[in-house]
């Protein structure tokens, strides 16, 4: 059989994964996939891990050496980042190298330059592991969930958030000693702010946006909170409601357009995704023939992330050694807008730090009343004998209306700290 050439960009973390299941299977792909994939060029910041990995005899020193190849037919690019990874899928692309790559930054932000180059050079960009490490949701996405009208997206896509919310909501850590754990056992960065202010999740959601709903989003367009305002109090109120509270990447087709938002968010403890807990991932699909999936696993790392790479090189090798097109272009034919977080209307909850005095709560209710905010639920919760927090769960709101009430309560003088908002999903 005709041997399916790669060219590998990045020795990393995941590059060194794929190296380790390229070898480890060889065989294993010859024989049940039909397709003999051979690593002839790779580059990386240090030769030295190409000589930890066992592949320095086919180390070059530049990326652009490994583009421009003859011999290699399907580029790998494993570096991440928006930089010098672009230029590389780009200069690929226009070499007329199809193209496998996990870098989520780069598909979130420039998908569209991206598939116009492999359309322009008929080629393929595949990017099965940009969302989700080794769950299987891109190809779902593109091929066994088709005959659906999608209608939802919503997922747990970040591990390391996901990890400190579980340490915080089973043993009381707060968010400090949440984030230091996660450092030490290497689920969070040293600078976490890619994780924790929600940029990662919302890379993510903005590709799956675009998939599920054939509508380039993109992600400057997503509403993006993190976790670092969450505290161990709200999650212990949360579980008292019958809560949980998770990061959630949401994405919604809805009549007035594509919502698309990434938040902390109150999930009931029925739901599917209220028991996915530590690094794991999960992301829930809602179509119309097929109804509610779930799609469960460890979303990064070495063998996940490795895992749906091989998957690409995989269908990519198997369209070459079979000599038929293989250029797969973007699916994202529609144009919807993107409906403004302040126009979405849901369920809050509210905790309002407040002085323990007569006719606080009288003084919020009016301010609510004026936002025409209905109060489901209000408790009084702990305090000192001076101070309280007020726990407000709201009925259905509008966005907008939710943060005049609060701008308005922080010009009270009943108002100890800023209020603590998190909405509710069902």
């Amino acid at each position: 059989m005709r041997p399916v050439k790669i060219g590998l960009l990045g020795l990393g973390t995941v590059g060194g994964g794929l190296v380790k299941i390229l070898k480890e299977h060889h065989d294993d792909f010859v024989k049940h996939q039909g397709v003999d994939i051979q690593l002839v060029a790779c580059s990386s910041r240090k030769r030295q891990s190409a000589i930890d990995l066992g592949v320095e005899d086919v180390f070059v020193e530049t990326c652009e050496e490994v583009i421009d190849n003859p011999e290699v037919d399907i580029v790998v690019e494993l570096i991440g980042g928006t930089g010098v990874a672009k230029d590389f899928i780009i200069m690929a692309l226009e070499a007329g190298k199809h193209v496998v790559t996990a870098n989520k930054a780069v598909m979130a932000s420039f998908g569209k330059e991206v598939f116009d180059a492999a359309e322009n050079h008929g080629v393929s960009i595949m990017f099965g592991a940009a969302v989700g490490g080794g769950i299987p949701i891109i190809g779902p996405l593109k091929h066994s969930l088709t005959g659906n009208r999608i209608t939802s997206v919503m997922g747990i896509i970040n591990g390391t958030t996901n990890y400190m919310l579980t340490r915080m909501g089973e043993d009381g850590l707060d968010y400090s000693e949440a984030l230091h754990e996660a450092q030490r056992k290497g689920f969070a960065e040293a600078n976490p702010s890619a994780d924790v202010d929600g940029f990662d999740a919302a890379a993510k959601i903005a590709i799956l946006a675009s998939i599920a709903f054939h509508c380039r989003v993109t992600m400057d367009q997503v509403h993006t909170e993190g976790i670092t305002k969450v505290t161990p109090m709200d999650l212990q109120f949360a579980d008292e409601m019958g809560y949980t509270v998770k990061l959630l990447a949401i994405a919604r087709h809805s009549d007035e357009g594509i919502e698309v938002c990434v938040h902390p968010a109150m999930v009931p403890m029925e739901h599917p995704l209220a028991s996915v807990n530590g690094v794991y991932n999960a992301i829930y699909v809602v179509g119309d023939a097929v109804g509610e999936t779930m799609f469960f696993g460890q979303g990064a790392g070495s063998g996940p992330a490795a895992s749906a790479v091989a998957g690409d090189i995989i269908e990519v090798a198997k369209q070459l050694t079979d000599d038929v097109k293989v250029f797969r272009g973007c699916t994202c034919t529609d144009d919807y807008p993107i409906v403004p977080i302040d126009d979405l209307t849901m369920q809050y909850y509210i905790r309002i730090p407040v002085l323990d005095r007569p006719g606080v709560f009288a003084e919020i209710a009016n301010i609510f009343a004026k936002w025409q905010i209905s109060i489901k639920s209000v408790v009084q919760r702990g305090g000192d004998g001076r101070t309280t927090d007020l726990v407000v769960i709201t009925h259905e709101a509008l966005e907008k209306d939710i943060q005049g009430s609060i701008v308005d309560i922080m010009d009270t003088e009943v108002i100890v700290s800023e209020p603590q908002v998190i909405r509710l999903v069902d």
